[in-house]
């Protein structure tokens, strides 16, 4: 007993998160997590690199990199505007924000039938895509065949 309260308090506490910091003035960062905001509810559960190609499309002005609308992603967290949910694909892990008030229980069921119906029609879809090297076959070598004697 003596030595596990030793172990507790050799511990070092972990490190005090700080806010997520977006190099913006407040009002600005309103107007662009507004915007992303209704990227992310009008398209539905996005990845990082989906939300980025939507918001470069809808040409929201402000956001310089992708780094940036991490920082933004982060920033709404924090807020409880946007959350992160995993979905598990076989031994695929998919991290996707939503809208905070949408049930992930549902949305990982759609994600999951899509991903069944990925893998059976279409091969190298986004979601549910067979990892490259469960698809290749092995390499089958020719062969080799003794020399023909040449009848003289």
């Amino acid at each position: 007993m003596f030595a596990t309260a030793v172990r507790y308090f050799a511990k070092k506490p972990k490190p005090k998160m700080r806010p997520a910091d977006t190099r913006l003035p407040p009002e600005q960062a309103i107007a662009i997590s507004t915007a992303v905001f209704d990227v992310i509810k009008a398209h539905g559960p996005l990845t990082v690199a989906g939300t980025w190609d939507r918001v470069k499309e809808a040409g929201i002005k402000g956001l310089d990199s992708k780094t940036h609308l991490k920082i933004m992603l982060q920033w709404m967290k924090e807020r409880q505007r946007v959350k992160l949910i995993c979905n598990h694909v076989g031994h695929n892990k998919q991290f996707l924000y939503v809208t905070w008030f949408t049930k992930p229980g549902s949305i990982i069921g759609e994600l999951s039938k899509q991903a069944a119906k990925a893998k059976t029609s279409k091969p190298g879809s986004i979601i549910g895509e067979p990892s490259k090297k469960a698809g290749k076959a092995k390499r089958s070598f020719p062969v080799l065949k003794e020399p023909e004697a040449h009848a003289s």
